[in-house]
């Protein structure tokens, strides 16, 4: 029982690993295919950016509508490209000052210390918030106090990672306290900030499982879902453990890629986390995009970052490359010694093959005399097998004139024997009548077409019963030459109505409408017409009288 509860559990283990090894790689798949579309989320952006900036074109517009769209401009070009953001923050700034509006004023003067900090430009973006007067928060709207506290904790946030001596963390954190009283407890923000404080109180369970139902309850693929993911990321960094770190890094940068966030950290720490596993191919595509965007978005805080390991991936990626490329230079003399050996054997073979060639030349010329030899033989077995099967079909057609006439020929005797009796016994009766001096009724004997039309009756019939004795399937098949509709089905007492009987007899080899007209006992007209009507309606309105020949021969 022990042994197979470790089996069990050994299974366990493996398939957990396998699927979260498949999650990964699928991760990583689609973070390298956004990585390939960087181009295209670009020129989004851009034709967004371009949309907004025709706004300016329309005319007379008034100071608070230009500062309207001034300010949409710069919430799409601050991670994006920060220098035309702090471009158009100053024009912003002037129309507050213009206007003597306080909260444009200090609204632009806090996004513009955000610009100046992504763009290094650090004691500016500390003077625009020191010439802010805490005092006049209490009169603005409460966002504005949050960013306030917001900025001054991102501030001493930065300092702390250079203090040796830890000063300015401890500030940092003042800062967070402040901003969780204020902030709104369903907000993100107040989630981030309360994920923070839990890491930092070694917590790291309750905070993951904070982080991890908002990003359930808001799964949209935005620039906050990126913060969070990064967030998350940095909590598994202080448990250790590597694997999930990747995996949250790398779905923050699915998102800041597809929303053209060009200032974003979590590609330099996945970068990082690769080349720390030995990755390094992969670290140096992380840290090249990375190192792009930031180049491109001009953001000189997060160039600066990077440049601290950029130099690091780089060199192992170069030294890679010089590895690889000392290996292939190995490979390379491998290669030019199996070429030499390879032109030593094709000198070889060709002097086999000319020799080949030779005696192949010579077989040649034989194979051309029997050939020629085969195909008089083959035009004579040709020719033999056409006369087989013209006899065979002679002979067939020989067989099938003879079955018929066979057939008919019996028929035939016993009706001419049949008519005899029948032409005796009607004398014989009419001498009967003569005789008892009934000269009316013997009269009306000889008038009446009655005894005629029976025996037409019976003649027909025993005509139809013959044929179809020789020709069972004739009606199906001959039905089979026509549409649905135009079938020709005989009545209930009959074996072959008129239609059927007219091409019997074509099929017997009566093809004179004259003839066919004296048997039926109809004018040629009618013959004619039958024929013609049925060859219109048929499928084959061109050669159905061929078709028609064709049913039951062999």
């Amino acid at each position: 029982m022990k042994k197979c509860a470790l089996l069990f559990l050994w299974l366990l283990f493996v398939v957990n690993g396998l699927s979260a090894k498949t999650e990964m790689d699928s991760i990583f798949q689609v973070l390298f295919q956004a990585m390939n579309n960087g181009e295209k989320y670009t020129l989004e952006k851009e034709r967004n950016i371009n949309e907004i900036k025709r706004k300016l074109e329309i005319p007379d517009l008034t100071d608070n509508q230009r500062y309207s769209v001034y300010d949409q401009l710069h919430k799409e070009y601050n991670p994006f490209k920060t220098d035309s953001a702090v471009y158009y923050l100053e024009l912003n700034l002037k129309i507050a000052e213009k206007l003597h509006n306080i909260e444009y004023i200090y609204s632009t003067k806090l996004y513009l210390s955000f610009s100046y900090w992504i763009r290094g430009r650090f004691l500016e973006s500390v003077q625009v918030l020191n010439d802010l007067d805490r005092s006049q928060f209490d009169h603005l709207p409460e966002w504005l106090l949050l960013s306030y506290y917001e900025s001054y904790k991102r501030i001493y946030l930065y300092y702390s990672r250079e203090d040796s001596n830890n000063y300015y963390y401890p500030i940092s954190n003042l800062y967070r306290d402040s901003l969780l009283f204020i902030v709104p407890e369903n907000s993100l923000s107040h989630s981030i900030l309360t994920a923070e404080k839990l890491t930092d109180e070694n917590r790291t369970e309750e905070a993951k499982q904070l982080l991890i139902k908002y990003l359930s309850d808001y799964p949209d693929e935005n620039h906050d879902r990126a913060i969070t993911e990064n967030v998350l990321a940095t909590i598994y960094k202080k448990e250790g453990n590597i694997e999930m770190q990747k995996k949250h890094y790398a779905l923050s940068a699915i998102c800041d890629i597809r929303n053209a966030i060009k200032e974003n950290a979590s590609m330099m720490s996945l970068a990082f986390l690769f080349y720390e596993e030995g990755n390094i191919d992969q670290a140096y595509k992380c840290i090249k995009f990375s190192m792009d965007d930031a180049v491109f978005c001009n953001a000189r805080f997060r160039t600066f970052e990077i440049s601290k390991i950029f130099p690091i991936i780089d060199f192992a990626y170069q030294e890679k490359a010089a590895k690889q490329k000392a290996e292939l230079q190995k490979y390379l003399l491998f290669v030019s010694f199996l070429l030499l050996f390879l032109i030593a054997a094709m000198v070889y073979v060709y002097r086999q093959m000319k020799r080949i060639a030779r005696i192949r030349k010579e077989l040649y010329h034989t194979n051309v005399k029997l050939n020629e030899l085969n195909k008089d033989l083959q035009e004579s077995n040709i020719k033999l097998q056409e006369l087989n099967a013209q006899l065979l079909t002679v002979n067939q057609k020989l067989a099938e004139t003879n079955r018929v006439k066979e057939a008919y020929l019996g028929k035939f005797i016993d009706l001419c024997s049949n008519y005899i009796e029948k032409l005796d016994n009607y004398r014989r009766n009419l001498n009967k009548i003569a005789n008892s001096g009934k000269m009316e009724e013997l009269f009306k004997s000889l008038k009446s077409s009655q005894f005629i039309e029976d025996e037409l009756s019976g003649f027909y019939t025993n005509f139809d019963e013959t044929f179809l004795q020789i020709y069972p399937t004739f009606i199906s098949d001959f039905n089979a030459l026509f549409p649905e509709e135009e079938k020709q089905v005989p009545k209930q007492s009959e074996l072959l109505n008129t239609e059927l009987r007219v091409y019997a007899l074509i099929r017997l080899g009566i093809h004179d409408s004259a003839k066919i007209a004296i048997f039926l006992r109809y004018s040629i007209t009618t013959v004619y017409t039958y024929r013609s009507k049925l060859k219109n309606r048929s499928l084959y309105p061109e050669n159905l009288e061929e078709q028609v020949m064709k049913i039951g021969s062999y």
